[in-house]
């Protein structure tokens, strides 16, 4: 325990130093090709943060263990949004380029709704991975040729724009090397103490591996923030629900020697929540353009129901009914009745703004 604890300590250490570099490359990265912010995000970090997810889930699938490579995506996705989006938004408002409105977030929707429709028959055939990658392609190339058609507007007066292309590549593939072994020692060590627990593989991959898989994302995201690379952040995780399921499960599918299957309980339920928790991406950034301090709470909030109920749920834990019933007719009614009226204050405050500024 004491040993599976120190690595998990140290590749929390080489974590937030590699997203430290990451940030710093992608930024002069983004300058140097006259790219923003947010198609670097996109791109280049949300790939580079979602090596270990590629990583596991692929081996995973050619272990046979297709239990902890699809729960490995679904979680990191449910992760990326309720828990960095949510870690993000709690640290400072978050102001959203409509680019990612309209294109962005309803490709990461569509890829939530696709993943759930391969998954009804209970397995992801070959070509449907085939499908999910040759999507991945499509994407970026879209992403790249709108970067050329739209160039940044500012540039950032505190990246350095002498550095060398090799530095900063040698930056970004550093960032990247750190991040993958940070979160391997992170992973190797919360796995372990779980294992010993005698959790299950689903929910080792919903949970603990999906949580030490998108630890890259959270510690560039908060890094990013830090940094007041806010585009970067938020492209970074929108990327990485993109990148998670048209590479990650795309490769793992289309390289797997047999179909891979999903499980019952994942299908009943982890799949549709997470195709539910991108979906609420769109209303909440739509209105306004921007993420405010109580969404990310209130992500937060509804990530830590969600990791308790599979807690309780993988021990069959006798106050789980009870649980459920707070949850469901307590605690999920105030969230959203807090949310809608929050929500409308904001379009209230979105129409004054705009009134007065056309009487102006």
């Amino acid at each position: 325990m004491f040993l599976s604890s120190l690595v998990f300590l140290i590749g929390l250490v080489v974590l937030l130093y590699g997203a430290d570099m990451m940030v710093k490359g992608a930024s002069r990265l983004a300058l140097s090709l006259g790219m923003s912010s947010l198609i670097v995000g996109l791109t280049v970090v949300s790939f580079g943060t979602s090596a270990p997810e590629l990583a596991i889930s692929v081996t995973s699938a050619l272990k046979g263990n297709a239990d902890l490579a699809v729960g490995n995506v679904i979680g990191s996705n449910i992760a990326n949004v309720l828990l960095i989006l949510g870690v993000a938004a709690a640290l400072a408002t978050i102001v959203v380029k409509r680019q990612l409105i309209r294109f962005d977030v309803p490709v990461m929707i569509g890829c939530g709704l696709l993943m759930w429709a391969f998954g009804l028959d209970r397995s992801y055939q070959r070509w449907e991975g085939f499908v999910l990658f040759g999507g991945s392609i499509f994407y970026t190339l879209t992403l790249i040729k709108f970067s050329r058609d739209n160039p940044p507007l500012q540039e950032r007066a505190d990246v350095d724009p002498g550095q060398s292309g090799v530095k900063t590549l040698a930056q970004i593939v550093g960032g990247i090397i750190l991040l993958v072994v940070g979160s391997q020692w992170l992973v190797k060590g919360a796995t372990d103490v779980a294992a010993s627990l005698g959790v299950s593989s689903l929910i080792i991959g919903l949970t603990v591996v999906a949580i030490g898989t998108s630890a890259p994302e959270l510690a560039t995201t908060i890094v990013a923030i830090m940094r007041g690379e806010r585009d970067l952040a938020v492209g970074n995780v929108v990327g990485s629900c993109i990148f998670n399921v048209l590479v990650v499960l795309g490769l793992t599918a289309a390289i797997s020697p047999l179909a891979v299957p999903i499980a019952p309980p994942a299908l009943a339920f982890d799949l549709p929540f997470m195709a539910v928790v991108l979906f609420a991406c769109f209303p909440i950034l739509f209105v306004g353009y921007r993420i405010f301090r109580w969404e990310g709470v209130m992500f937060l909030l509804i990530y830590g129901i969600y990791t308790t109920y599979l807690a309780l749920n993988a021990q069959e834990h006798s106050v789980l009914a009870q649980f459920n019933s707070t949850v469901i007719w307590i605690v999920l009614p105030l969230i959203v009745g807090t949310a809608a009226a929050l929500t409308l204050n904001k379009v209230i405050v979105e129409r004054k703004e705009k009134l007065n500024g056309s009487g102006e």
